[in-house]
């Protein structure tokens, strides 16, 4: 799936409980409330100023308050919710869809909509108008969709911002329940593609599990661990080496180097190891082989309760402890110069030059983008960040909360549109939103 190309999601991908959201299992109580309600005056033929309220019609519309923007995500399933459980159950029990009734206009997934703080003045990105009672109680799970989407598509953005656009490698699978994984997955390309679209730029898609790519057709991406490491004594070089004997070629070879606290001594370790490995092949004709152990990159995710044996304190654990920009830039010169303690004859010196200023730093462990901004201003050498719990985040760069609101703006009397928002609101428009057919 790519975004932006004018596609939506197919329904089923949502595997949507349909049989349950029909009933308003899902649903605030007063939505089913206010439905029932509104059921029993159709049947009563009750009538207010002259119209039918039980089959009163009116215009809803739905947006963001996140400031001071949004990258919308949940779009595709809150039409999916519409398309399915729009209706009511006839006098014998059964479900009657009417989305076919509905008149429905939104934006795409991945499209930014802004929201200063006056709900006056917004963006929506959906409409819907038609008959209440049909999707009053859609209302809760749409709006959790579209919360949820759009709160981690829009944090992958705001650190891809602080990022500079560098590779930002999606970590929060272990700290949200297993069934959002895909949901989450979407969201963070959703994200990525916002970022690309926005600044031309060409961030990569990189995610931990096959659910997070679901969606969009991306696989899950990863190396090695703490507890792998392990299973070797703690010999992260031995470790490195057996993983790159048997993975694939196309799985990027990088070392988790902090096991020992010692960043640069394990990454020197593991970088002879390995270039001794690639060397031997390479002279003798098998390159192919050979790039079993090129070393991508290597991995620092020092804890931030631990200072690296390499950083000397300064009393501050904020600037000692972790993965800190004093660490990195050590890190980046031993690797730049390993080779001038290597040995090596003069054939060599020029590919091990190459091989160990190849190697890319990926820093994981508490990183979020005021820590990555930090990091950019100081031009810390890192190719890429690995950020985990801050893209689940409630609180946005901006401090504000990231919810969605649905307003009734306007309501059908006399077969015309009258406003009737709320005191605060209005009906407002969004040149993003699109007509959504009924067949789509």
């Amino acid at each position: 799936m790519t975004v932006f190309n004018g596609e939506r999601l197919p329904v089923e991908i949502f595997q949507l409980d349909k049989e349950r959201m029909v009933k308003g299992w899902y649903s605030d109580v007063y939505f089913r409330n206010i439905s029932r309600i509104l059921e029993k005056l159709s049947q009563e033929g009750y009538k207010f100023k002259g119209e039918d309220i039980g089959n009163i019609e009116v215009e809803m519309q739905i947006f963001t308050r996140r400031k001071p923007y949004s990258i919308i995500g949940g779009i595709d399933e809150a039409l999916a919710i519409l398309k399915e459980c729009t209706g009511y159950f006839d006098d014998d029990g059964n479900f009657i869809n009417t989305f076919d009734q509905l008149e429905v206009e939104a934006c795409h997934d991945g499209v930014k909509a802004y929201y200063y703080g006056d709900p006056m003045n917004v963006e929506p990105v959906m409409k819907i108008r038609g008959r209440y009672r049909d999707f009053a109680i859609l209302e809760t799970p749409i709006l959790g969709s579209l919360t949820e989407a759009s709160r981690i598509a829009t944090n992958v953005y705001q650190v891809l911002e602080a990022a500079r656009g560098k590779d930002i490698l999606f970590f929060p699978a272990r700290f949200a329940h297993y069934k959002l994984q895909a949901l989450h997955g979407y969201a963070y390309t959703l994200g990525v593609s916002a970022y690309n679209k926005d600044y031309g730029a060409s961030s990569n898609r990189y995610v931990s599990t096959d659910e997070q790519g679901s969606w969009w057709g991306g696989k899950g991406g990863g190396t090695i661990s703490h507890s792998y490491i392990a299973t070797f004594f703690g010999n992260t070089a031995e470790a490195t080496i057996q993983f790159c004997r048997h993975m694939p070629l196309n799985v990027n070879r990088i070392a988790l180097v902090d096991f020992d606290n010692d960043c640069i001594g394990t990454s020197l370790k593991v970088l002879k190891t390995m270039f001794e490995k690639y060397l031997a092949l390479f002279k003798k004709g098998e390159v192919k082989e050979a790039k079993r152990y090129k070393l991508f990159g290597v991995r620092p995710d020092t804890s931030s309760s631990l200072r690296d044996i390499s950083v000397e304190p300064l009393g501050d654990k904020r600037l000692d402890n972790g993965v800190n920009a004093r660490l990195i830039y050590r890190l980046r010169k031993a690797l730049d110069n390993a080779y001038l303690d290597w040995n090596l004859p003069e054939e060599d010196i020029e590919l091990a030059r190459s091989y160990c200023q190849d190697v890319k730093i990926i820093a994981t462990g508490g990183f979020n983008p005021d820590k990555i901004r930090d990091f950019e201003r100081s031009k810390v050498p890192v190719d890429i960040y690995g950020v985990g719990s801050w893209l689940l985040s409630n609180s946005s760069v901006e401090g504000t909360n990231n919810d969605f609101t649905a307003d009734v703006v306007k309501v059908k009397k006399d077969g015309e549109w009258i406003n009737m928002a709320k005191v605060g609101r209005r009906a407002c428009n969004n040149d993003k939103l699109l007509p959504i057919p009924a067949d789509y």
